[in-house]
């Protein structure tokens, strides 16, 4: 947390690579999205209160897994032409464990490929349109196909435009709105919280007790621990992404000094998205007192009921815009790893076809079904893992050596500052 403030503060970069922060806006991009508004609510609806107890147990194993991604990336990148660095699990896979398993880096891409159509795109700007449909509705406008799809096209010529600019440009981007969205939507939560502070005791002892007895919590409707247990862990996985290892391609291309530095903004990166974000929409949809339909995922429609209930119904608007925000801002950085992953497979060629094949993904997406975009992106999600995981597995070796150089490192300069400030008392 103290590195991460510092970098908050003095934000610092070199010409040719991107800052430590932009790196973990980069990242915060991907994973800060609908999946905090959307897919805690969903969790909730269908898996209980309980869901969430274990989305912040994914959380705890997520920061030590992010770590090492992190690390490993950065000690395994590559530099381009342009000098400019690049990296990720496909080059941890090739480098690392050997040019002879590049077989399953290019397996990883290949679901990196499709999850970025499919998590990064398709279910984003599904949620979106579910998000202004449910606000219009309000005032009398009935959703239409047509509008769904201007809606979608304008997404995509300004992602397209943000895209081909290069990593560069989104990082710039993430910097200036992941932080400044992220603060606002959780004054947004604390506003409700305050209200409602009697309840906090309640929702907190619902989260405990439903994650081993739904029932208690759901009246019922809910029997299954089970089920609470895969919910949560699902949207868990989807909303911080620990495990899967896209974020290690934002992490690789930050200017550091050791390699397990970024690694600790990994750890924050984890933090915010969910233990902050995620149980900050999770508490305001359980201290709100809204009736909740479990069984059903009713995704936006929920968050915003509760929102409505102690801001009135005015509260939609600033709410759907968050989710615009946190939407595009995921679709900049997933656009990146889909990108990195196509370039590994095709070339430096594929950047700009990519860009454009994304483009009409979005647009395609907004006609796509809520229930099939989540279950097609929670399947791609566990495919793309499983290389990944074998790549930490195989190198935790490597991963122990550079933890310990760091922190045999940053003892030393620990005690050199110490001698420092020791003389400076004594000299007059």
């Amino acid at each position: 947390m103290r590195l991460f403030v510092r970098k908050l503060l003095f934000r610092e970069g070199e010409d040719k690579g991107v800052s430590q922060f932009q790196a973990l806006c980069t990242a915060l991009a991907a994973t800060v999205g609908t999946g905090n508004i959307v897919g805690v609510a969903g969790a909730i609806a269908i898996g209980g209160p309980g869901a969430i107890f274990w989305m912040w147990i994914c959380a705890l194993f997520g920061m030590v897994t992010k770590y090492a991604e992190a690390s490993l990336a950065q000690y395994y990148r590559q530099r381009g032409r342009e000098g400019n660095y690049f990296g990720g699990p496909m080059y941890m896979i090739e480098y690392g464990m050997g040019h002879r398993w590049r077989w399953l880096g290019c397996i990883y891409c290949f679901f990196g490929v499709i999850a970025a159509f499919g998590i990064g795109n398709a279910t984003q700007i599904n949620a979106v349109i579910d998000g202004l449909n449910s606000v219009l509705h309000v005032f009398g406008t009935e959703a239409t196909m047509w509008r769904n799809l201007l809606f979608g096209t304008l997404f995509s010529v300004v992602l397209v435009m943000i895209q081909l600019g290069g990593a560069k440009r989104v990082g710039r981007l993430s910097e200036l709105l992941v932080p400044f969205v992220s603060v606002a939507y959780i004054l947004l939560c604390m506003g409700i919280l305050i209200a409602r502070a009697t309840q906090i005791p309640t929702a907190l002892r619902a989260i405990v007790m439903g994650a081993f007895s739904p029932k208690a919590a759901t009246g019922g409707v809910i029997g299954s621990a089970f089920t609470s247990l895969r919910v949560g862990a699902s949207r868990g996985v989807f909303t911080n992404e620990a495990g899967m290892g896209t974020a290690s391609m934002a992490h690789a291309s930050a200017s550091v000094d050791h390699p397990a530095q970024q690694g600790l903004l990994g750890i924050v990166e984890v933090f915010l998205d969910t233990v902050v974000i995620c149980t900050m929409t999770a508490l305001a949809i359980l201290c709100s007192g809204v009736y909740i339909p479990f069984g059903v995922d009713e995704g936006f429609v929920l968050t915003e009921r509760a929102f409505s209930s102690v801001y009135g119904d005015w509260v939609s608007i600033p709410l759907t815009l968050f989710l615009c925000c946190f939407a595009f801002a995921t679709m900049l950085g997933w656009g990146l790893y889909g990108l990195r992953c196509a370039q590994y497979l095709f070339g430096d060629g594929a950047w700009r076809a990519f860009v454009l094949l994304q483009g009409v993904v979005i647009i395609v997406s907004t006609l796509l079904k809520t229930d099939a975009v989540w279950l097609l992106s929670e399947t791609v999600n566990g495919l793309m893992a499983l290389p990944n995981l074998i790549a930490l597995t195989v190198l935790m070796p490597r991963l122990k050596i550079l933890t310990e150089s760091f922190q045999k490192r940053s003892a030393h300069k620990e005690r050199s500052r110490l001698v420092i400030h020791l003389q400076a008392l004594k000299d007059p």
